[in-house]
């Protein structure tokens, strides 16, 4: 299992993903909110998000929860960046994996949990990665929504079914007690639950 390690919680940002680089994470997640996609902000200015981005010695995972990701994309284009993740909820969704594309990047799309897994299933064969939010996205902490496990389920057979290559990964709510859940998934990410015990990640390793 690979780990995705996120550091949306208070705290300074730049102490977190130092830890993080010394850490045995596969990836650093940039989890970018604009207030609009999401009622939270966070890393919502390029320069903000770029000046993060410089201090990873990890391999980069950009997850865009905006409503226009466009200039995101483009302002990161220039950046060793190894994912780029944009909402099936946006308009325009098809354009933006395209553009991600273009860049070289890998291309990720996100469903919210009201988002069906059968709605992203036409471009299964588009993307890189599903993540399947198992929470509602713009804060840290919630419960993990257990249903979140069927949809995984589902993208996995469909992924098999179609001898696809495409990864699912899974964001919100790990805990302790979730994890067990998680074994269909390829990647997990995670904040609190990694941030406040650097070992959990070996524990995700382990699935």
């Amino acid at each position: 299992m690979l780990v995705s390690t996120s550091f949306l919680k208070e705290g300074n940002y730049s102490d977190y993903i130092k830890q993080l680089n010394n850490s045995n994470t596969d990836y650093i997640h940039y989890d970018v909110m604009d207030g609009k996609f999401v009622n939270n902000t966070n890393l919502k200015t390029l320069s903000e998000l770029e000046k993060y981005i410089d201090l990873s010695k990890k391999k980069i995972d950009v997850h865009l929860m905006v409503e226009n990701p466009k200039k995101y994309i483009e302002s990161l284009a220039l950046y060793n960046i190894n994912n780029i993740t944009i909402h099936r909820e946006i308009k325009d969704y098809l354009k933006m994996i395209d553009l991600i594309k273009s860049y070289g990047f890998k291309a990720g799309i996100a469903i919210n949990p009201d988002t069906k897994a059968e709605d992203v299933f036409d471009i299964l064969d588009k993307v890189d990665v599903v993540l399947v939010m198992g929470v509602y996205p713009g804060k840290s902490g919630q419960q993990f929504i257990e249903s979140t496990v069927l949809k995984i389920r589902d993208l996995k057979e469909e992924i098999n079914k179609r001898g696809l290559y495409t990864k699912i990964s899974v964001d919100g709510g790990v805990c302790e007690e979730v994890l067990p859940l998680l074994v269909d998934a390829d990647i997990i990410v995670s904040a609190s639950y990694i941030l406040n015990d650097l070992s959990n990640i070996d524990k995700i390793k382990e699935l």
